[in-house]
């Protein structure tokens, strides 16, 4: 949710997902703050996003302590991935490791773009290091590991020019997060 808009509790929103659908007259949500769940009253389109009354919003002040609050749904509202897409919570917290099994770190984060996504992978020293996530680089999670052939000097360390190159080259979209995204059912303020 982004801010309040005018003075009788509504609130101006910028949906993050492409199913604007969700967001009708009794739709019910998450949030990560108070209230733990809201329900829509009313709903109408906006320039900048949507404009929600929700019922548990009775001014512009309680519409205020919300701004920045993310919605959310129910896991089991979700759509079905298809091959090669993850959800960014299942990505998050594997354990990144080179071609030759060693530590390269943790992925820690899922950066969305509009050609491909990163991964943020922080490293045993604490850096945070962007990795396109593309097949050519990263292999399918297997366990709690996600093999990771880094361009050279991505890491620090020497790794396939080749591989680059070709991912590069490819000049099709990134794997897997970039499709979840435009699903990923959620609203901020960002």
């Amino acid at each position: 949710m982004v801010r309040a808009h005018g003075i009788r509790g509504d609130i101006l929103i910028k949906p993050l997902t492409d199913r604007l659908e969700r967001f009708v007259v009794g739709a019910r949500f998450f949030t990560d703050g108070p209230p733990a769940h809201v329900v829509v009253a009313a709903v109408r389109h906006h320039n900048e996003g949507l404009i929600l009354t929700l019922a548990e919003v009775e001014d512009r002040t309680a519409a205020e302590r919300l701004a920045k609050t993310t919605l959310t749904i129910a896991a089991t509202e979700r759509r079905a991935l298809d091959d090669d897409e993850f959800w960014p919570e299942d990505l998050i917290g594997l354990r990144a490791v080179g071609p030759d099994a060693e530590t390269l770190g943790t992925v820690t984060d899922v950066v969305f773009g509009a050609a491909q996504d990163r991964l943020v992978v922080t490293t045993p020293d604490g850096s945070a290091v962007e990795v396109p996530f593309v097949a050519a680089l990263v292999a399918e999670p297997v366990g709690t590991e996600l093999r990771i052939d880094p361009p050279e000097g991505l890491f620090g360390t020497e790794g396939s020019a080749d591989v680059a190159q070709d991912a590069e080259a490819d000049g099709r979209p990134g794997r897997g997060a970039a499709a979840a995204h435009e699903d990923l059912d959620r609203s901020s303020g960002a």
